[in-house]
């Protein structure tokens, strides 16, 4: 990963320029539904634009019953709070690249020799379960242990929200899977979209 030419704490910085732009462009639609557009700077600093699809700038309860707001945002969020774009879209900045270090930091092998799409699966994992959910993770020993294929494939375990099984929540385990194995024989880039499809 090449990310020295980035501005330091910038996510292109952390986790490489093609998997800074997968995480700001597919966490708001995973998280809220939203679709944006994103660009990114030569320095890494990324502009984040609304385009379409729900904006959550009011607080308010999500499936596992925490209050939430903006992409799928739990820290320092109460009931009654709101929020404007511009906030929503710094809150979303801070917490991926919270999520990149932590995830990054007990991934050595993610850090140095992996493609873009792993790097995404994992910070993409780490933000919606945490990172110590990654870190802690069975997923995350195989890979670093070089077991690729079998670390992608313990993502799926990955699939309750509050305790309780979601459909949702296992359907982003799949695409996660999807990304996280591209690039391995069987699985290349060229049909990653393909292979995506049955969990959008």
């Amino acid at each position: 990963m090449s990310g020295n030419r980035f501005k330091k704490g910038t996510l292109a910085a952390i986790v490489g320029l093609g998997a800074a732009a997968l995480l700001y462009s597919s966490t708001p639609e995973q998280e809220s539904g939203r679709k944006v557009s994103v660009s990114i700077a030569d320095d890494g600093t990324a502009t984040v634009r609304h385009v379409s699809g729900p904006q959550y700038l009011r607080a308010y309860r999500d499936i596992a019953g925490v209050a939430t707001a903006c992409d799928g945002i739990t820290k320092g969020v109460k009931m009654g709070q709101v929020y404007t774009e511009a906030q929503c879209n710094a809150k979303l900045e801070r917490e991926l690249v919270a999520h990149a270090e932590g995830v990054m930091r007990c991934s050595p092998t993610l850090a140095t020799d992996a493609p873009d799409w792993r790097r995404f699966a994992a910070v993409d994992h780490g933000y919606q379960f945490g990172v110590a959910g990654w870190c802690g993770s069975t997923a995350r020993r195989l890979i670093d242990q070089g077991k690729i294929a079998e670390g992608c494939a313990d993502l799926l375990r990955w699939n309750k929200a509050g305790g309780r099984f979601s459909n949702g929540v296992q359907r982003r385990s799949y695409r996660r899977m999807e990304y996280c194995r591209t690039g391995l024989p069987g699985f290349p880039a060229s049909t990653l979209q393909a292979r995506l499809k049955p969990w959008l």
